[in-house]
């Protein structure tokens, strides 16, 4: 391993904006409970499936229905 590296020509991660955030959450027992079946099921970690469902909430635009009844 060399002594100094010359980063003089580096290029910065394009992909630097697209990194995820670590956020803290605090999430039902129920919807945990869904996406960890749902993990099992798929074998893809069910935070993975959280973000993946709010990726695709975002994308379609949807909206939530706030109304009480």
């Amino acid at each position: 391993m060399r002594d100094e590296y010359d980063f003089s020509k580096a290029k910065k991660n394009p992909y630097a904006k697209e990194l995820k955030k670590q956020v803290t959450m605090n999430l039902s027992p129920i919807v945990i409970a869904y996406f960890k079946k749902e993990a099992e099921e798929t074998g893809i970690p069910y935070q993975t499936l959280i973000n993946l469902y709010l990726i695709d909430c975002v994308k379609s635009n949807k909206k939530l229905d706030l109304t009480w009844n």
